[in-house]
């Protein structure tokens, strides 16, 4: 399965994190199918590539809890459905 979720980079006590598409089964900072966005939790800053997780989500992606909420914050759900509905 494949999932959203976020892959830690940054100096200790500095971390950011990349959104990526990922299998389910690979370690948290292993190779991604996709990186799709970018959070920094310091910040909150949140760059986020909305067609590419719009189209990883209607291939069925999973995402975890933390990207969950960064994607109902940022309404991708919203789009989601807008585009399903279109289709």
């Amino acid at each position: 399965m494949i999932k959203l979720r976020l892959k830690r980079f940054g100096k200790k006590r500095e971390a950011s994190y990349r959104i990526v598409a990922i299998n389910n089964l690979a370690r948290r900072d292993g190779r991604p199918l996709e990186e799709l966005g970018f959070y920094n939790p310091r910040t909150d800053e949140v760059r986020l590539d909305v067609p590419g997780i719009v189209k990883r989500l209607q291939q069925g992606a999973q995402p975890t809890d933390t990207v969950r909420r960064i994607l109902v914050k940022a309404n991708v759900f919203e789009q989601v459905s807008a585009t399903t509905a279109a289709s």
